[in-house]
């Protein structure tokens, strides 16, 4: 049953209530004559006083216990940094902490943390057009705007299972990330598995750069991801000088092709499950091995499945660029 919400007349009860025990204590401390005990138990009804308040603030059915009225307070306000002082005053809890990992682990509401926020920041994998959270402190937090993942808690089981591994930490990630293929991973996921390492997400980056693995953001060539997500597109490493290509370049080749297969239009958006189109590459028109350079212009988008059709008939780059305008 829903908590029943204090009416107008109530609230001012509690002020008047509150207002007269902090004049006692006024008059207490006033006097001199009261010991430190005396006061703190003077201030403890007036404690409980100002939690009942801070519980009440949301409306009328919102919520029941701490764990809700935190969740109901963050949806609120998504994508705002909130900090632990409000977080404090809704639950009318000091183990809201707790809540929080709740919410993330057997909830799947994706709850970041500020230490989270800016590891990502660090590593270019955070967008401050949707938050400045260049001042962010640790005991801050960001509901982020992609909702409930119901298989969150499966990712939990499976990171604490990973986490106690005797490996590296880049392991302990790319373990993860292969049996999560095509998922949204929250960083707040990764700097769990990492044991909340900083470095976490500067080996992502290393993942994903220096090796060439598939993990994609919202600054990294998948600008429809939430910010603060990670997607590992498949089980697949890109060709040795594929791994060169400085991020910024592979943005402008998306950019300049509407992050679309140059030869069919497909897009990410356009995902299906029975589809084999399952993601965009990039495709040297003068291959790497013939000197052709990780350069805008020798680059262009593909899909999978094209750019597979590409390779297998071996087409050099006149015939590609025929080949892509064939409608």
């Amino acid at each position: 049953m829903a908590k029943k919400k204090p009416s107008a007349f109530d609230l001012l009860k509690t002020k008047e209530e509150l207002t007269s025990l902090l004049d006692n204590f006024s008059d207490l401390v006033s006097s001199g004559t009261a010991d430190v005990r005396a006061q703190v138990l003077e201030l403890i009804p007036a404690f409980y006083l100002l939690r009942k308040l801070g519980t009440n603030i949301l409306p009328e059915g919102d919520a029941v216990g701490a764990r809700e009225r935190i969740l109901i307070y963050l949806q609120r306000y998504p994508e705002k940094i909130i900090s632990s002082d409000e977080l404090l005053v809704v639950s009318g809890i000091t183990d809201y902490q707790r809540r929080i990992r709740e919410l993330r682990s057997e909830m799947g509401w994706p709850v970041l943390s500020g230490n989270t926020i800016k590891s990502m920041l660090k590593e270019g994998d955070w967008d401050n057009v949707v938050a400045d959270v260049s001042a962010i402190k640790p005991a801050q937090y960001i509901f982020l705007k992609s909702g409930q993942d119901k298989e969150a808690a499966y990712r939990w089981k499976l990171s604490n299972v990973i986490r106690r591994k005797n490996i590296s930490i880049k392991d302990k990630l790319l373990e993860f990330f292969k049996n999560n293929i095509g998922r949204s991973i929250t960083g707040e996921e990764l700097s769990y598995l990492a044991k909340d390492a900083t470095e976490w997400a500067r080996r992502v980056r290393e993942l994903r750069t220096e090796e060439g693995w598939p993990v994609k953001t919202r600054n990294t060539g998948r600008p429809e991801l939430p910010v603060g997500v990670y997607v590992f597109e498949e089980d697949k490493q890109a060709e040795q000088h594929d791994r060169k290509i400085e991020d910024s370049t592979r943005i402008k080749v998306l950019e300049r092709d509407h992050f679309s297969c140059r030869k069919c239009g497909w897009n990410l958006n356009m995902i299906r499950q029975e589809d084999p189109r399952q993601f965009l590459e990039l495709h040297h028109l003068e291959y790497h091995a013939h000197k052709g350079e990780n350069s805008e212009e020798n680059l262009i988008t593909i899909c999978n499945v094209h750019h597979d059709y590409i390779h297998k008939h071996k087409m050099k780059k006149d015939q590609v660029l025929e080949w892509v305008e064939e409608k």
